[in-house]
């Protein structure tokens, strides 16, 4: 079948490489030509585990290309799959603008049946004005349906979620364009993948009470890690008997500095804002938005009784992106944290195995405050405490008697519980982690 995805951002290239190992045709259009060139010349624009062989192995064979032709696009294609940025606004509500735009080149280039699927993440009745926004400015003899199909892609995992995902989810009162969307998935039903067929406004609300329940989850355990600090609980094993009951279960239960990235955050403020603006507040999801900022800032404060005050400090910050096996730094922790210790007068050195030059860009405004050596080492040499705010691979396999023989101070604040307590403690390292037994008397204390 032949597809165009409007959009070749994170969502839009990990959808048409993979629509294209189906064995589609598929055209990935964007107005950004620089973005296209890049592409033209193999190189990705992102950095995702897996997509590069996918997106080499489809464009040799003739599968999958690139353009900034959207007319061409259009006219060649049977299914639009639009996945242009839906940015946080001024508000909280999600920013339409670029869906808009989009909507106006399709008014001006359908030019017959068409089924136009959404899936960038957008609030609830986008597919209604969208339905109605094209039948107010098109020729009554040029048929489409639109279809909701929200992505539930994890950066870092994102080529398998696509290709052996947990769901698909396809929002549609129309029997064709139900028809085409089930051949547009027809191998994941051999893999008996369930597919979620439903209306479009359910489709669009699956997606948002989807990463706001995670994003209450994850709330939920760093308010029971805080408290486990308090009372000498251990938050690991908690976090194991909470996970054994089927009802729970075991993921996203682990604590740490909080949600960062382009979806929780921006997700449940839209969702917030979507429930205000409808006279039915969120009032859960709210506080999980609170509990998340609250939580970095307890990283902070913690750092900063760790070495008894930060000012003056140099601090290695180890992690920059907000999850491993991705360079996506938006909303991250280990960003916030840097800032901040770099405004409490702290020299912060900071590491990322992948994801330096897009904190780099991102700490801009820390000044010379926040240097980035190449390596973790480098970073932690002369330390007066080093911090690990994302679970890289390598940050668990330190060699952590070169790392005190490196350190000004044998200071260690693990946001992600990556290191073994009693193995750190033992070679002599001051160690505060999450949730579990603190060094010393450490322990949060509630605000």
């Amino acid at each position: 079948m032949n597809v165009a995805i409007i959009g070749t951002g994170y969502v839009g290239l990990v959808t048409g490489a993979c629509l294209a190992d189906f064995g589609h045709s598929v055209i990935c259009v964007d107005n950004a030509a620089s973005r296209i060139e890049t592409l033209g010349r193999g190189d990705l624009p992102i950095y995702e585990p897996g997509l590069a062989e996918v997106v080499s192995r489809n464009v040799k064979a003739g599968r999958l290309r690139f353009s900034t032709d959207f007319a061409a696009a259009v006219h060649d294609s049977t299914v639009l799959f639009l996945a242009v940025g839906t940015p946080e606004g001024a508000t909280g509500d999600a920013d339409m603008s670029q869906l808009a735009g989009v909507a106006a080149q399709l008014a001006t280039h359908l030019d017959g049946y068409r089924v136009i699927a959404t899936k960038s993440t957008v609030p609830v009745g986008t597919g209604a004005w969208l339905r109605d926004t094209l039948r107010s400015t098109l020729p009554a003899s040029i048929d489409f349906d639109v279809v909701s199909n929200p992505e539930f892609l994890r950066e870092g995992s994102a080529v398998s979620d696509f290709l052996r995902p947990d769901r698909v989810v396809i929002g549609t009162g129309s029997d064709r364009a139900a028809a085409i969307m089930r051949e547009i998935y027809r191998p994941l039903y051999l893999i008996e993948t369930p597919i979620v067929m439903t209306d479009v406004e359910s489709a669009e609300m699956i997606k948002y009470a989807s990463n706001a329940f995670l994003a209450v989850k994850i709330g939920f355990m760093n308010e029971i890690a805080n408290l486990c600090e308090v009372v000498g609980s251990d938050v690991h094993v908690v976090a194991k008997g909470m996970g054994l009951d089927k009802r729970i279960g075991s993921k996203f239960l682990h604590p740490g500095p909080g949600y960062g990235g382009s979806c929780f955050p921006k997700d449940t403020r839209a969702l917030v804002a979507l429930g205000e603006r409808r006279g039915s507040r969120q009032r859960i999801v709210q506080a999980a938005i609170d509990v998340n900022s609250r939580q970095r800032q307890i990283i902070v404060d913690k750092i900063d009784r760790a070495v008894h005050g930060v000012s003056g400090r140099c601090i290695a910050v180890l992690g920059l992106a907000f999850k491993p096996n991705t360079d996506d730094v938006r909303e991250s922790p280990g960003i916030y944290v840097c800032r901040q210790l770099a405004r409490g007068g702290a020299t912060v050195r900071a590491f990322d195995p992948v994801a330096g030059a897009a904190a780099k860009e991102a700490l801009r405004d820390a000044g010379s405050a926040v240097v980035f050596p190449a390596d973790a080492y480098s970073a932690i040499t002369g330390s007066d405490a080093v911090v690990i705010m994302t679970e890289w691979n390598e940050f668990r396999g330190l060699d952590l008697q070169r790392v005190k023989t490196l350190m000004a101070s044998p200071v260690i604040i693990d946001a992600r519980n990556v290191l073994d307590p009693a193995q750190t403690r033992t070679l002599g390292f001051a160690y505060f982690c999450t949730g579990r037994q603190q060094s010393g008397a450490l322990a949060l204390a509630e605000a």
